[in-house]
């Protein structure tokens, strides 16, 4: 029995594993696509056979993108494929004073380094306006000066033992807030995974880069504090061999398709349900997907 402060026996403390808490994150850039169908699946039916919550979070941070009426054509979406989020949905729009109060939590020095000018320094920042003397300019980002640690390490339940050296001379500070006065994807992301209590992050292959990025601003905002689990899966891909997405134009998935779409969703996560499911309803597929997840 492990002693106390006095040297005495203290009785063991059970301490709760934290509850599952998953989440979806879309972009209302446009509508959801079959890509994205598989990464909202995905996510849901980790979370459900986990016995865990599954929220939504509509990443609504960068206007100009932003298409008007997608945050609604997408939630209508996620409903008619049965996938049916828990509370309330977050708009991160509605973040702001909270990723403004993250930055002063963090070590940040202005950048006004143009794309070009990066391109000339070899096509990676080289921490050229670290040591900034003068005012910053009027135009310009926050870029937070990576210092600790030396390697960031995690394992992903799908791709494995990660490790991402982090050098600490400029080289790896990167932009949490940008020129045009919006958040950057990196830092909304890092406060609103804290603020939730997200548990388990499933999502497309194409983010595991940021893994590292948004760990490093975790464990500089909530010292101490348990961090996400990650699992990137595989990415839809067309016949083209580009990535579904939005920038590519990629369809979005109809409503009225909603089981067919999700038998097709199923087998790309290799599940492979019965054949008969083919002509199931949604309902149906997704009990049996939540039963069948591994």
């Amino acid at each position: 029995m492990p002693l106390d402060t006095r040297g005495e026996p203290s009785p063991r403390v059970s301490i709760p594993m934290p509850a599952y808490i998953g989440r979806f994150a879309p972009t209302p850039s446009g509508p959801l696509h079959f890509g994205s169908l598989v990464a909202a699946l995905a996510s849901y039916l980790d979370a459900k056979h986990h016995n865990g919550r599954w929220l939504v979070r509509i990443d609504d941070i960068d206007p100009p993108r932003e298409v008007p009426g997608a945050a609604d054509t997408i939630l209508r979406q996620l409903e008619a494929h049965g996938l049916t989020w828990d509370g309330e949905v977050l708009y991160q729009s509605a973040r702001n004073d909270a990723y403004r109060a993250a930055l002063d939590k963090m070590d940040t020095y202005s950048c006004d380094c143009s794309r070009q000018a990066i391109k000339v320094m070899g096509g990676r920042y080289n921490g050229h306006c670290r040591q900034r003397q003068l005012p910053p300019p009027a135009d310009y980002a926050l870029r937070v000066k990576v210092a600790q640690p030396t390697e960031i390490v995690f394992d992903d339940r799908i791709q494995g033992p990660q490790r991402w050296p982090v050098k600490t001379n400029g080289n790896d500070d990167f932009i949490v807030w940008r020129r045009d006065g919006l958040v950057s994807y990196q830092l909304a992301c890092a406060v609103d995974d804290l603020y939730q209590g997200i548990t388990h992050v499933v999502r497309g292959q194409d983010l595991l880069d940021s893994t590292p990025k948004q760990l490093y601003l975790m464990q500089q905002l909530a010292t101490g504090k348990a961090m996400p689990n990650y699992a990137h899966i595989k990415l839809v891909m067309g016949e083209d061999g580009q990535k579904l997405s939005k920038q590519n134009l990629s369809p979005a998935i109809e409503k009225d398709e909603a089981a067919e779409n999700l038998y097709r969703a199923l087998c790309h996560l290799g599940l492979q349900p019965p054949e008969e499911y083919q002509s199931a309803p949604v309902e149906a597929l997704i009990q049996w997907g939540v039963a069948n997840w591994s």
